[in-house]
């Protein structure tokens, strides 16, 4: 909008500057002749007419120059062949002396035919087209007028206006001087005649294919298509107000009129897709009229003649149904839908600009006017862009809606989530407690405390010497300690869990008089290494060096490690005397060897034994990577020996 009123304003001022060099003509001869019909549209145009050569009828006019047209009178006519030419002579004795190139200027010049201007008499402009123009009426006059042979000034414009004999034209005032001058007004009219409608036809064509492409991907929605439909249809019923070149085509004509029908019944589905009301007399009535309409003005059947004689009773037709689908709609949609009512709006608004052009189109209002139905197709744009765009945004806040909704519902759902794990992490923190609890109150009730349990009864039965109260009361201090230290943190490492031991058993040994040699390599972490696991594995060793002090009379012991691919061992050698591994096994008194064979299989490891006359081998084995098994301490700490 702001782009329309600066181009009228600057070409209003373009035209105010060179007001006094042009002259605008208001007064003309008029007359009329008849053309031969075996040579009209096909012969040679007279390069050079004398006004004074043609009959002495003319007859003064005030321009603008608009007879009134008796409709159905014209539609019942003579044949098409039957033409009469209309002659305008002007007087250009009063333009002003200028010494730059002419023009000649006129707002509309309406006929059915042919149009040639004459300059002193010299052919200046020729429109030699066979058949009724249909576009002639939208564009403006603009002729440039050259030098005349003898560079005489321009004192006579004669216009020749063939014609249908039923048919009457219509001329503006016209105005003649520099081109400088009138271009500016010529302009003007032509951007927005022409292209500005031009260009919006274009913006909404190509929205109207980008609707297309969304409702191939999105086919159930059928407001898309409605909307290239509508875009098709606008597009065609303009083509009257942006093409240039004179069209003479039957078909061009059937095509412009009839794609206005097509755009009515466009909208009309439009309207009852948005109040949801069917209306099946209405829209049976819409297609009924509009096929008729088409197969009557068939070029090929000429059923009905679609000349520019009949086109404005046909055009009647089209305002009606127009008529009928806005209040119809419009009423269904009143308490429907509020686009529903803008549509309707939008049609009857379009329906005045229609009119308006029509009585402008039939002689009924000057022809100086503006076609205003060029701007139907803004305002078809307007309304549905509207409709498109409040879908859109309405969509954007539909998503964000959404969104917000869902990030709420997620906060929601994180603050459970975080309180339920802090309940989690509180129950298994409990739970670990507990578990521990029970671990360390079972270790001690089937290790510690059946050893303490055996020693107060040997005391009290006096069948215990002191010394093996003490050692005994050692070995039960010893025990305790192995079991404060499977609690320590050992970030998997095996080696420090033997060096524990180490320390523990050290100063047992030396005071037994065993020596000990500690042959310890690096060895891989263990992942599964927590504290219960770390106490079987202590236990495990315990048991075999408390066995070698026992029952071996050894008097020195070696402790090795070792890796492979699969696990790790380590080794407790001594150079005792030996005993043979079946029988100790098989009898009684070796609950100690199977409690080592149930605590290695607990810890998805293996012992053996292999033993002779020079000493006995020890050797656990322990897997690197340890798949979970049933079982815990309880089993192999219930099979413990009474430690006596």
């Amino acid at each position: 909008m702001a782009l329309l009123v600066v181009m009228v304003a600057f070409f209003s001022a373009t035209d105010a500057q060179h007001e006094s060099a042009v002259l605008h003509m208001t007064r003309a001869d008029w007359q009329e002749t008849d053309t031969d019909t075996e040579t009209q549209g096909t012969r040679a145009l007279p390069l050079a007419v004398d006004s004074q050569a043609l009959p002495p009828a003319w007859q003064p006019v005030e321009l603008p120059l608009a007879l009134p047209i008796a409709l159905l009178r014209q539609a019942d006519s003579a044949p098409t062949g039957a033409t009469r030419t209309t002659w305008l002579r002007l007087s250009a004795r009063d333009l002003p002396a200028t010494t730059a190139p002419l023009a000649l200027y006129g707002a509309r010049i309406k006929t059915d035919g042919p149009i040639a201007v004459y300059a002193n008499g010299q052919l200046v402009r020729r429109a030699q087209v066979q058949g009724p123009l249909w576009n002639s009426t939208r564009t403006p006059l603009w002729i440039l007028l050259g030098k005349t042979p003898d560079s005489a000034p321009v004192d006579e414009i004669l216009l020749r206006m063939e014609h249908s004999r039923s048919a009457q034209v219509a001329v503006a005032s016209l105005w003649l001087g520099p081109v400088g001058a009138l271009e500016g007004r010529y302009r003007m009219r032509q951007w927005l005649q022409q292209e500005l409608p031009a260009m919006l036809s274009a913006a909404f064509m190509a929205v109207g294919v980008f609707a297309l492409f969304v409702w191939f991907k999105r086919s159930h929605e059928t407001g898309y298509l409605l909307f290239f439909n509508l875009a098709t249809t606008s597009f065609l019923r303009g083509l009257h107000f942006y093409v240039g070149v004179p069209i003479a085509n039957d078909w061009f004509a059937w095509l412009t009129v009839n794609s206005l029908f097509w755009l009515v019944a466009v909208v009309h589905f439009a309207l009852r897709q948005l109040h949801g009301r069917p209306l099946r007399w209405l829209t049976a009535a819409v297609v009924a009229w509009t096929a008729l309409i088409g197969v009557l003005t068939l070029p090929g059947l000429a059923i009905l003649r679609n000349t520019p004689q009949v086109t404005p009773l046909i055009y009647i037709g089209a305002a009606s149904m127009g008529v009928a689908v806005a209040l119809v709609g419009g009423v269904s949609a009143w308490r429907r839908s509020s686009e529903g009512r803008l549509v309707a709006v939008g049609i009857g608004v379009c329906v005045l600009l229609g009119v308006s052009d029509w009585l402008l189109q039939n002689n009924f209002v000057s022809p100086e006017g503006w076609y205003l139905g060029a701007y139907t197709n803004a305002v078809t744009f307007s309304v549905f862009g509207t409709l498109l765009y409040r879908r859109y945004v309405n969509a954007i806040a539909e998503v964000e809606r959404v969104n917000a909704s869902l990030a709420e519902r997620l906060r929601a759902r994180e603050a459970e989530l975080e309180l339920s794990h802090r309940r989690l992490r509180e129950v298994e923190k409990l739970q670990t407690i507990s578990d521990e609890r029970q671990r360390l109150m079972q270790d001690m009730h089937d290790g510690l405390g059946s050893s303490l349990i055996s020693a107060i009864r040997s005391v009290e039965g006096g069948g215990m010497s002191d010394d093996k109260v003490s050692q005994l009361l050692k070995s039960c201090l010893d025990d305790l300690k192995l079991t404060i230290d499977s609690m320590e943190p050992l970030e998997n490492d095996l080696l420090l869990l033997l060096a524990t031991l180490r320390y523990r058993l050290g100063a047992r040994l030396e005071s037994s008089g065993v020596a000990l040699q500690w042959n310890v390599q690096e060895l891989p972490a263990l992942n599964w290494l927590d504290p219960t696991s770390a106490l079987h594995i202590l236990r495990i060793v315990q048991e075999s060096i408390a066995n070698i002090l026992r029952h071996t009379r050894a008097t020195e012991i070696r402790v090795a490690t070792a890796a492979d691919a699969t696990g790790v061992q380590v080794t407790i050698e001594d150079n005792g005397q030996g005993f043979d591994v079946e029988k100790a096994l098989g009898a009684a008194g070796g609950r100690g060897m199977q409690n080592q064979q149930r605590r290695a299989q607990i810890v998805g490891g293996a012992v053996s034994w292999r033993s002779g006359p020079a000493g006995t081998l020890f050797t656990l084995w322990l897997p690197l990577k340890r798949e979970e098994r049933a079982g815990s301490a309880d089993a192999a700490d219930a099979a413990d020996p009474i430690r006596a």
